[in-house]
């Protein structure tokens, strides 16, 4: 016989027959009743040993946290919370764990104290639940771009470009940091370095995608990217994912088009394949309501919040409007804003995008055509002057999830555009051979897939969405 899942065995109709389950012991009562979880779902197996049949030994070894194998046959269950069990005829200690030393005791345990111990964290229903659903949606990113004909491409990891201009890179070096060799001007001689020049850990995998755009027509990238902005908050990661589709003949509807078709596809497809996963977070997320003042407590649940994003079609405004609400709301009017919106140019903070989402559109918003001050380089500038055929969407919740643009395939006007941000062009070349050679209309996005994780699953603190979070001053494991 091979192991069984316990998902799959609670599916099963018991009959007596015979199954071998593996998994990590969370209780074990009265020297008889173990609850057993194997990580295939939050739901424990109960598994019967007749302990005067057992050796006293084992019994001792039965503790939370042990990994054991059992086999018996499987009955309709004779207590509340299970239609079946394991009535075990063996059990097998596979791996010891002291009761004493084991940090996860079955009680409620705080996501601070959590995030201390993020390598045994899995274990727990909340944070099993969790990356399940990141599990799903990842798959659910490349079934929706597969089943399209995009070829998936996979954009370096280093590189010696900054996409976004920032400079909030992470250097890559093989230098010896206590001998670092220096030129005649006593500038640090790059030259000498394994790659010859200054390299850095990638920003956005967007610059190399676009190269492939120019051949495949429709590509996608799935991978890390990493920022070193010394930002300490609940929204913020040093490294974290981003799904970035570049499109060739694109324009900035077909870009919009394309990114509320996939957010709708992809949340979907967690409500179906990952739903007692988001019932579980969304019953947590109710206990925790409760706890606040009737001011506080969200107006949706989790449950409706994602049913909002699936089933209404996303409100498409300028960036022109938006400031014109946001400028004329109560909201600004009676300085409930931290940051008042006075005049056309500001960037948009996270409690204004959150404004037009949940108290004026009550919809998922889509904002176009932005100033081009407070945008990036490659962005297509728009005949006025002024704006660039952006694209943010926004989220109840969350503010920004996906950004995007139309790209600018001008020669002359990225050219202009990037001399007067500094941008160099000189390093840019290969960049900018495909505007010279059969250049087209394009676009392309970028989804923040931890801020996708995130929404779908409730939690507020990004760092609770991935597996090894990386923030200033913590790098474990």
């Amino acid at each position: 016989m091979t192991r069984v899942k316990i998902k799959e065995i609670l599916s099963l109709s018991p009959q007596g027959q015979e199954v071998i389950v593996k998994g990590w012991v969370r209780t074990f009562r009265n020297n008889q009743f173990i609850a057993l979880n194997d990580g295939s779902t939050n739901n424990n197996l109960q598994v019967v040993v007749d302990f005067n049949a057992t050796e006293e030994t084992i019994l001792k070894r039965i503790t939370t946290g042990a990994a054991i194998c059992a086999t018996g046959k499987l009955i309709a269950s004779q207590g509340k919370g299970q239609t079946v069990e394991l009535n075990a005829t063996s059990v097998q200690i596979i791996g010891d764990s002291d009761a004493e030393k084991y940090p996860l005791q079955p009680k409620k345990h705080s996501l601070e104290f959590l995030r201390e111990i993020a390598h045994l964290r899995f274990r727990t229903n909340t944070f099993g639940a969790v990356f399940r659903i990141r599990h799903s949606l990842a798959y659910a990113v490349h079934k929706f771009f597969n089943d399209k004909g995009f070829v998936y491409l996979h954009t370096p990891i280093i590189t010696a470009s900054d996409a976004e201009g920032a400079g909030e890179t992470f250097a890559v070096t093989n230098f010896d940091l206590n001998n670092i060799p220096k030129n005649d001007k006593g500038e640090i001689d790059f030259k000498q370095d394994f790659f010859g020049k200054h390299t850095n850990l990638t920003v956005s995998g967007q610059l190399e995608g676009e190269l492939g755009a120019m051949a495949f027509g429709d590509i996608y990238t799935f991978g890390p990217t990493f920022r070193a902005e010394n930002s300490n908050t609940t929204r913020h990661l040093a490294e974290f994912w981003m799904i970035e589709p570049e499109m060739a003949f694109y324009d900035l509807n077909d870009n919009m088009d394309l990114a509320e078709e996939l957010l709708h596809y992809v949340i979907n497809y967690a409500l179906e394949h990952n739903k007692e996963d988001i019932e579980f977070l969304n019953t947590r997320l109710l206990d925790e309501e409760k706890q606040k003042p009737q001011n506080e407590r969200s107006e949706l649940n989790l449950l409706e919040k994602l049913q909002f994003c699936v089933t209404n079609k996303f409100e498409r405004i300028t960036y022109t409007q938006a400031i014109d609400i946001l400028k004329e709301s109560s909201h600004n009017k009676k300085k409930k804003f931290q940051y008042l919106i006075n005049e056309w140019g500001v960037d948009m903070q996270s409690e204004h995008e959150r404004y037009l989402v949940e108290k004026h559109f009550k919809k998922p918003v889509i904002i176009t055509d932005y100033p081009a001050a407070i945008k990036s380089f490659y962005m297509r500038q728009n005949e006025d002057g002024k704006t660039v055929r952006a694209m943010d969407i926004l989220f109840p919740g969350i503010g920004e999830i996906v950004g995007g643009s139309q790209r600018e395939e001008r020669l002359d006007k990225l050219e202009a555009r990037m001399n007067a941000m500094n941008i160099p062009t000189e390093e840019l070349q290969w960049y900018l051979d495909t505007r010279r050679f059969g250049t087209c209309e394009h676009a392309g996005f970028g989804l923040g897939f931890e801020r996708l994780v995130l929404f779908v699953t409730g939690m507020t603190n990004i760092r609770d969405v991935i597996p090894f979070p990386r923030t200033p001053k913590n790098c474990e494991f």
